[in-house]
């Protein structure tokens, strides 16, 4: 169960102490900032800062009466708050679930500052957010967080508690903020099909309403361990299917509703994912459809680029899943990215003035056969990943031949993979694959058949089969990604372990593990 104490005595390890919490009179029964705060979308003047009221969070509209309320919000130079250098007032509304989203500008480059909220005689603890170097400006290093794949019932969120102790200037999340599956206090296991009792359970139903979407990310907003690492470290926040129904793709959904009864549902999701993401007003839903992908510049060192792989996707071929090729992947017309943002996403990567290029995404990029066993004739493929789509991979994956500096980052697949991309017979760019922070339960270092699979597979350099993040540090010379997994997270105890490092030259493409 959540409480202010409990959150104050856990983040005192995390330099989020106790003089933050500093109150007026309170005249609230609960504690109003339950769902904790956020910051996010970093750029070089400044950042978003994020909270939502809710006393009651797991309540119908979080235990709030349907009016506006005016939520104060303070930045400070330093964690105590001697010198506040922006100020303000936002009102929390009814519409948005009492959300609030502040984008704070006019800040200095490159620096930390702190954070907070006071609303009707209640103060927040506090947050601490980092700004970008400018644009240009010479920088000799970067070290950011990736994570992602948050299933509430498959275990703890402790890689979260590590992550929240790490010195990172931000953290990419991929999606998957969230779980739509009904709460059981049983179910079957996703692999095998026998019995699996979650470590946790969801409250409510499948999620199909906005009510329903609000209630869930409520009660994932209140894992203690979640909320550290929103504390701790700004967020570029993506999402992937989960947060709307596995497997979706534009307004295709995978259980077969009709399409204008989807659109429905994908809206509500999308109203909910954004009430409860430190993201800027341009991603407010508009029309049931948000615009997602967006780019950040940390000054000349790296360019990211934040992708969405699911709003613009054509239907998966072959029927989706993990199946044997057919004449679908290699389909003329297929898209990943829309023809937008493609082109978007090319004319970034493509127009210089960056050390390193970064694809920032959910699907995997590489066209790895599944098979994990000899005995298995036909070569299988995700078609739920890129290797889905032929045509347009081929086509991204051109337009990197000769930059000799593209890493892509993707999640999903609650694995570790480190590999190269190749672009017919050379290599092109190095993919990341960060596994998840619980989905998939405590894992193992490997899952059976995983020699097979790397043989068949030779552009494969690693694979890992347990939770955690990764960290990656970037200098101009080299780019590293480092492998950090928890040895469980079927209860909240766990260690963490640099399990892998993975290594670009730059200039050099291909990996190297160390």
């Amino acid at each position: 169960m959540f409480t202010r104490r409990l959150f104050i005595a856990g983040t005192a390890a995390t330099a989020l102490a106790a003089p933050a919490i500093i109150r007026a009179q309170s005249n609230w029964r609960d504690f109003p900032f339950s769902l904790g705060i956020a910051s996010g979308d970093p750029s070089s003047d400044g950042f978003v800062i994020w909270t939502k009221i809710a006393p009651e969070p797991l309540a119908p509209d979080g235990g709030m009466a349907m009016g506006p309320m005016p939520v104060k919000w303070e930045v400070g130079s330093d964690d105590r708050f001697t010198a506040i250098v922006a100020e303000g007032e936002a009102i929390a509304r009814p519409e948005l679930g009492h959300a609030v989203h502040v984008e704070v500008a006019n800040l200095q480059p490159d620096r930390p500052y702190w954070y907070r909220f006071t609303a009707n005689g209640e103060r927040s603890f506090m947050g601490r957010a980092r700004t970008l170097p400018a644009a240009g400006a010479s920088v000799a290093a970067l070290k950011f967080g990736v994570a992602g794949c948050q299933n509430y019932e498959d275990g703890y969120f402790n890689a979260f508690r590590h992550l929240a102790r790490e010195d990172l200037a931000f953290v990419y999340h991929y999606g998957d903020y969230i779980y739509e599956y009904r709460g059981s206090p049983t179910r079957s296991n996703f692999f095998g099909g026998g019995l699996s009792v979650p470590v946790r359970e969801h409250v409510g139903q499948t999620t199909f309403t906005l009510t329903d979407y609000r209630q869930r990310y409520a009660q994932y907003k209140t894992d203690t361990d979640l909320q550290r690492a929103h504390a701790a470290h700004s967020f570029f926040s993506t999402y992937d299917d989960h947060e709307v129904d596995n497997n979706w793709v534009q307004d295709i959904d995978a259980e077969g509703a009709p399409a204008e009864i989807f659109a429905l549902r994908r809206a509500a999701a999308f109203q909910a994912w954004y009430e409860h993401m430190p993201v800027r007003r341009s991603m407010l839903p508009r029309g049931g459809a948000l615009t997602a992908y967006r780019s950040a510049r940390y000054g000349n060192l790296a360019e990211l680029q934040f992708l969405d792989t699911r709003q613009y996707r054509s239907d998966q071929p072959c029927e989706d899943g993990f199946k044997p090729v057919c004449a679908d992947v290699a389909a003329q017309q297929a898209h990943v990215l829309g023809e937008e943002q493609e082109a978007w996403a090319v004319r970034n990567m493509t127009r210089g003035g960056a050390r390193w290029n970064c694809l920032a995404q959910q699907i995997m990029m590489m066209s790895l056969d599944r098979r994990r066993r000899p005995e298995e004739p036909a070569i299988i493929k995700n078609m739920d990943s890129w290797a889905g789509y032929e045509t347009p991979r081929r086509r991204i994956l051109s337009r990197m031949r000769g930059l000799d500096n593209v890493v892509v980052l993707t999640g999903d697949e609650h694995q570790n993979f480190a590999g190269d991309l190749n672009d017919g017979d050379r290599v092109v760019a190095s993919e990341f694959v960060s596994t998840s922070i619980s989905s998939g339960g405590d894992g193992a270092d490997r899952r059976t058949g995983s020699d097979q699979f790397m043989a068949f597979n030779p552009e494969l350099k690693f694979v890992n089969d347990q939770r955690g993040y990764l960290t990656c540090e970037v200098t101009p010379e080299a780019w590293q990604t480092h492998y950090n997994v928890v040895d469980r997270v079927s209860s909240r105890d766990s260690t963490l372990t640099k399990r892998a490092t993975a290594t670009v030259a730059h200039g050099t493409p291909g990996l190297r593990m160390g």
